[in-house]
């Protein structure tokens, strides 16, 4: 094969990317090309087939079954509860909505399952109420996008699915995973807000701490949210349902706690939660389709063997390896979307961290850490677009205030990596050491 053949997809696919072409048709036009290229070898209907064989897997049948799960939930009135509790907990804080943002973003990771979608709410509630109490733009763009990450960490996240898929990993211990970073990526958050909003004189949203009675009231009238992520663990530890099955057990008790329990919705509501359900997850398993397809040019060509014969070539301490690959991520998503950088890196990492017998649970953790916090890295972060559409703040205005928040999140990342245990002791504790889910 000429080098023309062999570089065409990726640089088209690179340019197309340049050109602010959907990651979709930048991806699924690169692949076209190989297989055009290659129609001597082999019939170009193998491209669609590649595209259909990316969605054979039982795994990804609890990515849309939980994307209806957090769209019921939306419609249902939880974000107002959790927003009120959000309150209550932090509300006599300085920088007190800069900390409720964070504090939800934390009680929604489990409903939304998206951090695009949580970064949009969070934007459009709270950045806007930030700004028009006297906080500056670019400071509530930056909490609303940078608290949406938390949502990629804490059950059930899509990129988690997304990722167990790809390595043949297990969705479950990924679930349970993914708790305790993101709840350290929530503390961090709120110590650099304070520092930030005590600079700032940022202030209070109450007069005084809330009342023991007050805190309670909260977390009743929101329990049924917050009972979600324990519904998914205790089911799938105790072998009640599979993880993919925790997708159908959720969405029909979020339906039930909707119509039944909080009383805001009704039957006749359920017709357009589906249709937007549907919208959301036809864009991420298009994305999946094409990415297969990709995929199938990158191994046809081997991409991912010499790109782990290289790195394997530098090191052989797992280590040193995974903080190798971090930065090589760090690079990398300043230029890719983060979901790309996801479907598109993850099968050529894979034969690396086997040979560097690095856990594949421990390394997707740290790997969607470090692919989220692409998002709000400028020029793509996709999150950061989001935020900085919705409150109308300049790109340059945000890149200047992002950048204690990016500091904070790096130390983190370096540290899920040297410290695994942080990482797998949950799972660990939950399913055993053996244990697939």
């Amino acid at each position: 094969m000429s080098t023309i053949q062999l570089w065409l997809p990726s640089v088209l696919m690179l340019v197309l990317l340049a050109l602010q072409t959907p990651v979709t048709w930048s991806m699924a036009i690169a692949a076209l090309s190989f297989f055009l290229l290659n129609m001597g070898e082999m019939p170009l209907a193998n491209f669609a087939q590649q595209m259909a064989e990316g969605t054979e897997s039982v795994s990804l049948l609890a990515l849309p079954l939980f994307v209806l799960a957090g769209c019921v939930m939306n419609a249902s009135g939880i974000t107002r509860r959790l927003l009120n509790l959000a309150e209550v907990m932090v509300g006599h804080m300085t920088g007190a909505l800069a900390q409720m943002c964070t504090v939800l973003a934390t009680l929604l990771g489990g409903l939304t399952a998206s951090a695009n979608a949580d970064a949009a709410m969070l934007a459009k509630t709270i950045g806007t109420q930030m700004v028009q109490r006297g906080y500056g733009a670019p400071f509530a763009a930056v909490i609303t996008s940078s608290a949406a990450i938390i949502t990629a960490l804490i059950p059930p996240s899509i990129g988690l699915i997304v990722y167990g898929f790809l390595a043949e990993a297990s969705i479950g211990r990924l679930f349970a995973a993914g708790i305790v970073p993101g709840l350290l990526l929530a503390v961090a958050l709120m110590l650099t807000t304070h520092v930030l909003a005590v600079k700032r004189k940022y202030q209070p949203q109450r007069d005084k701490r809330a009342s023991s009675r007050e805190l309670l009231h909260a977390v009743i009238d929101g329990l049924w949210a917050l009972s979600i992520p324990v519904v998914i663990l205790a089911g799938t530890r105790y072998g009640i349902f599979t993880t993919t099955e925790s997708g159908a057990i959720v969405v029909l008790y979020v339906i039930g706690v909707a119509i039944y329990g909080y009383r805001e919705m009704r039957w006749r509501d359920l017709p357009e939660v589906l249709a937007e359900s549907v919208r959301d997850s036809a864009s991420v398993m298009m994305m999946i389709c094409a990415a297969a397809a990709f995929g199938f040019y990158l191994s046809w060509q081997q991409v991912p063997q010499v790109m782990s014969g290289w790195l394997a070539g530098t090191t052989t301490n797992p280590i040193a390896m995974l903080l190798l690959i971090n930065l090589v991520l760090i690079v990398l998503g300043t230029a890719i979307e983060g979901s790309a950088a996801l479907i598109i890196l993850t099968p050529m990492l894979l034969p690396l961290i086997d040979a560097a017998h690095i856990d594949k649970v421990h390394f997707g953790i740290v790997l969607i850490t470090n692919l989220t916090i692409a998002g709000i890295t400028p020029p793509v972060g996709g999150l950061m677009y989001i935020s900085s559409q919705t409150l109308k703040v300049p790109m340059a205005a945000y890149a200047r205030e992002v950048a204690p928040y990016l500091a904070v999140m790096m130390v983190l990342l370096v540290i899920l990596s040297v410290f695994p245990q942080l990482s797998l002791w949950l799972p660990n504790m939950i399913y055993g050491t053996g244990a697939v889910q």
